[in-house]
């Protein structure tokens, strides 16, 4: 048998124009390194499904072969636990394939795989990122994402699936998604945008993963099958990452799957699928496909990571409706009185329970899309709906004198506060949640307890991992502005809820700073809802005429709702918001703005009303403690009148 072609998939700088051609490669019994299949099409062989099931191929190599197997890096024993299966010895390796006549050729270790997962600290975060590409195939019609437990069938292990039914990965864009540094959105919406996410999310997850994609792009369906496998590069000991693919095209005239991309490579690369797969055969790999529909994509993650106990970090036993992340639920340190009410609350149960975590993970879903967790549909949770005493703050961060963005702040008490003692801001990029609770004062005093924000800051760029954003100076400068906010709104409110003003605050700074808050006007509103139009943009874009919808988000019924039921003097961001249709270009009507300013011209007015209320009641307060001290004066008096009638007598 003839040499063959060993190209790994983490060589990205091939010359377009040179073709590569590999050494041959001494081969150990059933094992095969060829991962990357020729750009060359071969649609008229027929892959054969009914036929005998390939376990392993064979190759034949001359001894005399000048490729080494050497390797100064040598990988240790896969262990189950995440944080420890990074490790590499320096011993000798035994496997090492070299490639001729290429140029500005680059290869990836192992071991990257492990330390680049590293950057996720948080198993919810790196489940996030794969819901990310899920919400961001909405622009290709997806209406659903599932996040569920299945089994490994060749051991019954957990393993997580995560399916959706986007628009699917052609060939190519499969490559891509397997490789590193590429990255296909190229709309300013998308949530990805850095063509690593998914090597990250998992192989933190994980130590191994299978992609099933179909595609269909002008009348042409094909299927995709990648393995990305820690445990066989690892316990294989190769000094870099190869990927092994097998792609399927469905001839409409005969009603049946051809192999793509060469018969030989097919084979090679399934041989290694199915020893390194949960799966044993090709009809159990291609039976995968049975509910993905016409489109769409599913990532099964298997081989599960291990905590610290021993136990999978991923917990699907205790709450058959929900996946938790194991042992991380915490005591609250609060009087014995007040724990359940904060153990209970959503601000504490998030970084444990994903279903909770989902439900505030995105800031607006589409009506049309639907997240599934364990065969449930997540309802998405609003954070200002749990808000009282609202306020909508105007924050315009500048660099140089420029203003950088326009951002609407709202900021409230919870509603339990102050029993529930939770505080921080969420902050939102590009509608997806990066910083939840984000406790950015630290109270000694109270000064501050209670008091939650939420707001999209789509003028910092999020980290790789979407758990944090880059430390720029206007990063700094929203922390700075958001401390403010936190003890602005503290000192003017606390007395609501039965505090103590720490830091008392005069009579006319508090007018104006109420009124700074509360009365955000037209402008503002209407470049606040064209940063909500700009984000629904993408998600109701459906069709290959690429219409669009774009809506306009007004919370008129909400706001009376608060106004009567809470007091309240502002609103929040609500999901449960009336939706406008307007055209692309359309700004708020006349009559929005008409309303808007009515209300804030009421809300003046109440802010007024409110003001001379708590005037009034702290005279009567007053009155009724001179009259108390009179009537114990009066008393007082009357004791001693009966004495000297006493003495008298």
């Amino acid at each position: 048998m003839g040499d063959r072609e060993i190209i790994d998939l983490s060589s990205d700088d091939e010359s377009e124009n040179e073709k590569v051609i590999p050494t041959a490669v001494k081969q150990e019994p059933d094992l095969v390194f060829d991962v990357k299949q020729e750009k060359s099409s071969n649609k008229g062989e027929l892959a054969n499904r009914n036929g005998p099931r390939i376990h392993s191929v064979r190759a034949a190599v001359d001894d005399d072969s000048d490729v080494s197997y050497a390797s100064a890096i040598c990988a240790a024993p896969l262990t189950r636990q995440f944080w420890k299966a990074g490790t590499y010895d320096d011993a000798p390796a035994s496997k090492k394939f070299t490639l001729q006549n290429v140029k500005n050729y680059l290869h990836v270790h192992p071991m990257f795989l492990h330390s680049n997962a590293t950057s996720h600290k948080w198993a919810f975060g790196a489940i996030a990122e794969l819901l990310d590409n899920a919400v961001d195939e909405i622009q290709n019609g997806a209406t659903f994402v599932l996040v569920d437990k299945t089994s490994n069938p060749k051991d019954g292990s957990p393993a997580l699936l995560i399916q959706d039914d986007g628009g699917g990965m052609d060939p190519e864009a499969m490559r891509h998604c397997m490789s590193f540094g590429f990255s296909d959105k190229k709309s300013k919406l998308a949530i990805g945008q850095y063509g690593n996410g998914f090597k990250t999310s998992s192989m933190r997850l994980g130590a191994d993963v299978i992609v099933f994609s179909r595609h269909m792009s002008n009348g042409i369906l094909t299927q995709s099958i990648g393995l990305l496998s820690y445990t066989f590069l690892v316990q294989e000991k190769l000094d870099r990452i190869v990927v092994p693919m097998v792609n399927y095209g469905f001839n409409s005239s005969t009603g049946s799957l051809e192999i793509l991309n060469g018969k030989e490579h097919f084979v090679t690369n399934l041989s290694l699928i199915l020893r390194w797969s949960p799966y044993s055969s090709e009809e159990e790999l291609l039976g995968q496909f049975s509910d993905v529909g016409s489109h769409g994509t599913k990532v099964i993650i298997y081989n599960l990571w291990l905590n610290d106990d021993g136990n999978l970090e991923l917990d699907f036993a205790t709450d058959p409706e929900d996946i938790r992340i194991a042992g991380d639920v915490r005591k609250i340190d609060t009087i014995p009185a007040w724990r359940e009410a904060n153990e209970k609350h959503i601000a504490h149960r998030f970084r444990f329970s994903l279903r909770v975590y989902m439900s505030i993970l995105y800031l607006q879903i589409p009506e049309s899309f639907h997240m599934f967790l364990r065969g449930i549909i997540v309802q998405p949770h609003n954070i200002a709906d749990d808000l009282k005493y609202i306020e909508f703050i105007l924050y315009k961060p500048q660099v140089g004198g420029t203003v950088e963005a326009t951002v609407v702040t709202t900021v409230g008490f919870l509603k339990e506060a102050p029993r529930v003692i939770m505080h921080g801001f969420n902050v939102y990029h590009k509608n997806r949640l990066i910083l939840p609770f984000w406790q950015v004062v630290n109270y000694i005093d109270s000064r501050g307890r209670g008091v939650v924000g939420i707001l999209q800051a789509d003028f910092v760029e999020p980290t790789h991992n979407k758990q944090d954003f880059e430390k720029t100076s206007l990063f700094q400068k929203l922390e700075v502005r958001l401390k403010e906010m936190t003890w602005e709104y503290w000192d003017v409110h606390c007395r609501l809820l039965g505090y103590r003003e720490k830091y008392p605050v005069p009579k006319a700074k508090q007018g104006e700073l109420n009124r700074k808050s509360y009365l955000v006007d037209a402008k503002a509103a209407n470049e606040n809802a064209e940063l909500r139009k700009r984000t629904m943009r993408n998600a109701s874009e459906q069709g290959s005429n690429n219409k669009r919808k774009i809506y306009e988000q007004v919370d008129l019924h909400n706001s009376k709702k608060h106004a009567k039921e809470e007091n309240v003097k502002g609103v929040g961001i609500s999901q449960n918001m009336q939706v406008i249709p307007a055209p692309a270009e359309q700004v708020l009507d006349q009559e929005t703005l008409t309303l808007l300013d009515e209300n804030q011209k009421l809300q003046t007015k109440c802010l007024e009303s409110e003001m001379i209320q708590e005037e009034l009641n702290l005279k009567v307060t007053d009155l009724r403690s001179k009259i108390e001290a009179a009537r114990e004066q009066q008393n007082l008096l009357l004791a001693q009148l009966q004495l000297l009638d006493v003495k008298d007598e």
